[in-house]
């Protein structure tokens, strides 16, 4: 089932070093003022929640994943590896995500997203950055379902720009498609949002590459509120 919501307050930041990938967000997102885009680390956000582009065996051996799992420490990949365990059988797919206590004060929850299947795989001819965009909004609003008020910041990378090797300009775009697309709708699961995605992966695939696109659920799966 899929909700018209209102927009919530959640404190979105988008950080990263790479230089063209803040420039690609300042474009795409030049409508969303609400955003806060800066350069920088991940690791400076004083958030309550972090998003890692992973894989989805929750393997946190290259890029973001790495960087984050030695300044939380090793046991971060165990607290992620045992919640895709437990809610995927061991393997998350791409639109899925999970949301582990990060042991430490900044940040108390880790999401964990895949843009790839396997570690270091090239994605720049993939969707896979919005639908794990659009999974680390579930996955905040499922947290805060859960515990009220839980997440009320959060900050993300460029997903995929690194690793994936994904162009900046087509990073940016894809995370505005699944950042617009959660922050008007609800999902009642991850299988529902990857629906409704792949449902127009066309309009996606079609548009220019500078034209970020608004993936609007159809009627069909739409309920009122």
């Amino acid at each position: 089932m899929t909700v018209d919501r209102v927009p919530s307050p959640l404190k979105v930041v988008l950080t990263d070093i790479n230089t063209e990938v803040v420039e690609a967000w300042r474009a795409a997102f030049a409508d969303t003022p609400e955003i806060e885009i800066r350069r920088g680390s991940l690791l400076d956000e004083d958030v309550d929640a972090w998003v890692s582009p992973t894989n989805s065996r929750g393997r946190m051996d290259g890029g973001v994943d790495a960087v984050v799992k030695r300044y939380l420490g090793a046991g971060i990949q165990l607290r992620v590896q045992k919640a895709i365990q437990s809610q995927f059988a061991g393997s998350l797919p791409v639109g899925s995500a999970v949301c582990v206590a990060s042991g430490a004060v900044k940040p108390r929850f880790l999401i964990s997203t895949p843009t790839m299947e396997t570690s270091s795989q090239n994605v720049s001819d993939t969707l896979n950055v919005a639908l794990a965009c659009a999974a680390a909004f579930q996955a905040i609003h499922q947290q805060n379902k859960r515990t009220p008020g839980s997440i009320r910041s959060v900050a993300l990378v460029g997903m995929g720009a690194q690793t994936g090797r994904v162009p900046a300009r087509v990073c940016a775009n894809l995370m505005w498609t699944g950042y617009t697309l959660f922050n008007d709708h609800c999902f009642e699961d991850y299988d529902d949002l990857r629906g409704t995605i792949v449902a127009q992966l066309d309009d996606l695939e079609s548009a220019p590459v500078e034209k970020p696109v608004r993936i609007t659920p159809s009627p069909r799966r739409a309920s009122t509120r």
